[in-house]
């Protein structure tokens, strides 16, 4: 067992498949020796079972969860081009959340994502991030998350 596929264990988790892309695009690049995803949604098992606003009708905490799972369909993303233990560090992270007017809770939501970075990488998960509010998203997704990755 790779030594990422370990950690994801030990925190329960596990490297889901790729979610089919919902238009004309790859999960993910690879160019040189970095990786570059495309946003991913929290889909789990090809649903989006929550949708809808943070600061409507879904809650920051859902939020922060859902951005997990994007997070972790990221890495699956990534780990669809190269193995997750050739990645040096997570470069960057941009998360997009689809807010109700006044929402301001966006990198509460999106520290879903970063966390797990940190949890599974270490000190090569810490990344630079953009937290963006947006009035929709894809399917109505909730949240969505892109990675720039470097790899070996």
């Amino acid at each position: 067992m790779s030594k990422i596929a370990e950690k994801l264990a030990e925190l329960g988790l596990a490297l889901p498949a790729v979610p089919a892309p919902v238009a004309a695009y790859v999960p993910a690049v690879r160019t040189g020796s970095y990786v570059y995803t495309s946003g991913q949604l929290p889909i789990v098992e090809g649903k989006l079972d929550v949708t809808g606003l943070l600061g409507a009708e879904v809650s920051a905490e859902t939020g922060y969860e859902l951005a997990r799972i994007a997070g972790l369909n990221a890495l699956a993303a990534v780990g669809s081009v190269v193995d997750l233990d050739d990645v040096v560090r997570i470069v960057k992270a941009v998360g997009y959340v689809a807010s109700a007017p006044g929402f301001t809770g966006q990198p509460g939501v999106v520290n879903g994502a970063s966390e797990l970075f940190g949890a599974v990488f270490g000190d090569a998960g810490k990344h630079a991030r953009s937290a963006v509010g947006v009035a929709v998203l894809p399917l109505n997704a909730p949240v969505e998350v892109e990675l720039i990755v470097e790899v070996r």
